[in-house]
């Protein structure tokens, strides 16, 4: 069983009266992709701070390879490279040197980590080509040679892939997917496009509003997203529990809409039916439906939002 190296309980931050990140218990095994998940203004970005030590917790509390005292926290984030938000490069110097500069500003010994780092995104044949040149790919991914560059455990990225064209999305998500399986890297990746993160990912946690409102792995996510039959009865708890009497069935779910969801029989639904029609049920709906992973998002978390 895989280690919880990153974790919070409880975490909380308030400015003001208003809870930006509001008692979230997120945990993380080595070696996950894990995906953060919300629209725009959810407090994923909020909570990636916490977690960096870019901001203080309200309350609560982060624990970081086993240990959460301040002292700790300190000596584990040593081990973590971020993203957030968009670094600041100067536009008139070329990758190796702005790489070179934060080296030295940061203290990270031996100037090896600048060409390794550069290789491992990339990046190494761009020369004295000017970073106000780069493409917006090319910028990205200097920022996770940035992140790379004191040689993390774990990988702390804020919406990576947003605003990308199709090309430098896949260029991301094939870089990221290596690093997690060659160099064993874990990743926490914050996003609100849920279809780019299901081809990379192990692990979902939902954040809304400040909520952590569901966490659960990428099989799991798959399951919930299968085909399904959408049923409308008139007795609902009784058509329950002869799915289960009657068919040994307890895939279904029964929906605060009062529809059920059944897992089996998709390829005989008349089965479904005759138990409902032969026990006095009145069956107003019955058809085939499955949830995309877009349309699970929104089921979940709901509308849209700003920064």
């Amino acid at each position: 069983m895989r280690e919880v190296i990153l974790a919070t309980k409880e975490l909380t931050k308030k400015y003001n009266n208003f809870k930006a990140v509001n008692n979230v218990n997120l945990e993380i095994k080595q070696g996950e992709i894990y995906g953060l998940v919300g629209k725009n203004g959810a407090g994923k970005t909020t909570l990636l701070r916490l977690l960096t030590g870019q901001a203080f917790a309200s309350q609560g509390s982060i624990i970081l390879y086993g240990e959460s005292s301040e002292r700790a926290l300190n000596r584990g984030r040593k081990r973590i490279g971020t993203i957030i938000e968009v670094p600041s490069f100067y536009a008139y110097m070329s990758a190796e040197q702005n790489l070179e500069y934060y080296r030295i500003q940061r203290a990270v010994p031996g100037k090896d980590c600048v060409r390794e780092a550069l290789e491992e995104v990339g990046l190494s044949e761009t020369g004295n080509k000017k970073y106000k040149s780069f493409s917006l790919g090319m910028k990205q991914r200097l920022g996770l040679a940035l992140a790379l560059m004191s040689k993390p455990e774990i990988l702390l990225l804020d919406e990576p892939i947003n605003g990308l064209d199709p090309f430098g999305i896949v260029e991301i998500r094939n870089l990221l997917i290596r690093l997690n399986q060659e160099k064993n890297i874990t990743i926490l990746i914050s996003s609100h496009i849920l279809t780019e993160l299901s081809n990379l990912v192990t692990s979902y946690g939902f954040i809304d509003n400040g909520i952590m409102i569901k966490q659960l792995t990428a099989e799991e996510l798959s399951k919930e997203c299968n085909k399904y039959l959408e049923v409308k009865v008139d007795k609902v708890e009784k058509m329950a529990a002869l799915l289960e009497q009657k068919l040994g069935c307890t895939s279904y779910k029964v929906n605060p809409d009062y529809t059920l969801h059944i897992y089996d029989y998709m390829d005989r639904p008349a089965i479904i039916s005759e138990l409902a029609v032969s026990n006095g049920i009145a069956l107003n709906q019955l058809m085939v439906k499955d949830i995309n992973l877009e349309n699970y998002f929104i089921q979940l978390v709901g509308g849209t939002g700003n920064d």
